[in-house]
C-alpha cells in the first residue's frame, strides 16, 4: 500500500524552502566590513535638535532666564500661577532673577 504525502506538508516545505532562499547572504557581501553610512553629527534623531541654551524645542521645551532652566510654557504657567499664554509666559521668563 503507497503512502501519499499530505499537501499542507509539501506547501509547508515549499514555502520554508523559498523563504530560506530569501535569507541566504551572497559570498561577497558576508565578507564586507560594517561601516557606518553616514557622518555621526548628522545621524541624530529626529527632534533631537537643542537650542542655544540646550532646551529641546520638539518636546515643548523653552529656556526660561527667571528659572534658569529650560521649562514647558503651559507646565510653568500652572506652577507659577500665570496665565498660560506666550504673552504671560515670555513676560514672567524675562523678568528678574529666581522665582
Amino acid at each position: 500500500m503507497r503512502r501519499s504525502i499530505p499537501m499542507s506538508l509539501v506547501l509547508a516545505l515549499a514555502l520554508a524552502g523559498t523563504l530560506a532562499g530569501c535569507y541566504s547572504v551572497p559570498p561577497d557581501v558576508r565578507k564586507t566590513p560594517v561601516t557606518a553610512d553616514t557622518d555621526p553629527q548628522q545621524a541624530r534623531p529626529v527632534g533631537g535638535d537643542r537650542d542655544a541654551q540646550g532646551c529641546l524645542p520638539a518636546a515643548g521645551y523653552r529656556w526660561c532666564a527667571r528659572e534658569s532652566r529650560c521649562v514647558r510654557p503651559w507646565e510653568l504657567a500652572e506652577s507659577a500661577g500665570i496665565a498660560n499664554t506666550a504673552d504671560a509666559v515670555d513676560a514672567y521668563c524675562a523678568s528678574g532673577n529666581g522665582g
